[in-house]
């Protein structure tokens, strides 16, 4: 009778039985870059973050106290610099020379002449830039938000929104460190990942992330993107 090949039960034997492999499939998406970090760079599309038929806002104009304030203090300089020598000369004293030299040079000098050309230039960009603030919003810093009442209307600063974003995605397990970076338009999430798989990992963020976009409540929430990789190695 012939014995079971069992190694069970038998001394100086080991349970050599092979424990089954679940092999991953090929991915061309994920790998291990040269530095030796496993990263996840696949493309993917943002979840949706808002339902259609929200209301929009533009952005928040700005004061332009700054540019308003230099523009009037030279403005001042220049009309009391001439209106006081036009009065000196009114009372019959004499013109000052920075003037006559000034009235000399714009007798003198052709329309061709270089610093004739480089005033002319000077004065079309400061005019340029002047309708250019006049004409644009400013306030990029500041993310506008839905108005659910037409007498309110609020702003998220977007420093504040990356803050909510980084705080919402270290709370997803497995995550070690997160950076964000949000514009008007996007917002790029770049995370650290010391255990679990990666796409795992990406996966929950996204989750996670399209939430916190809904609920900042912006008026015209961002693109999602979010990359995924391992810590680099120390030493």
């Amino acid at each position: 009778m012939s014995e079971p090949q069992s190694s069970e039960g038998h001394e100086g034997y080991e349970n050599t039985r092979r424990l089954p492999v679940l092999e991953k499939p090929n991915d061309s998406t994920a790998g291990i870059t040269g530095s030796g970090q496993s990263s996840s760079t696949a493309a993917y599309d943002p979840l949706p973050t808002l339902g259609d038929g929200e209301d929009g806002n533009g952005r928040f104009w700005s004061a332009r106290r700054v540019p308003a304030a230099v523009l009037a203090l030279l403005l001042l300089l220049v009309a009391g610099a001439f209106l006081y020598d036009i009065t000196a000369v009114r009372a019959d004293r004499q013109a000052m020379s920075w003037r006559k030299s000034l009235a000399r040079q714009l007798a003198q000098r052709p329309l061709d002449d270089t610093w004739v050309l480089v005033g002319a230039g000077i004065a079309v960009a400061l005019g340029a830039w002047l309708l250019v603030l006049a004409a644009t919003p400013g306030l990029r810093g500041v993310l506008p938000m839905r108005r659910p009442h037409a007498d309110v209307r609020a702003g998220l600063h977007r420093a504040a929104a990356a803050m909510v974003l980084r705080d919402r995605a270290v709370e997803v397990s497995g995550v070690q460190s997160v950076r964000v970076r949000m514009t008007r338009t996007r917002a790029d999430v770049r995370a650290v990942s010391h255990f679990r798989e990666l796409d795992d990992v990406r996966a929950d963020l996204d989750d996670v992330l399209t939430d916190a976009i809904r609920s900042l409540g912006l008026s015209r929430p961002p693109a999602l993107s979010v990359h995924v990789a391992r810590p680099g190695r120390k030493g």
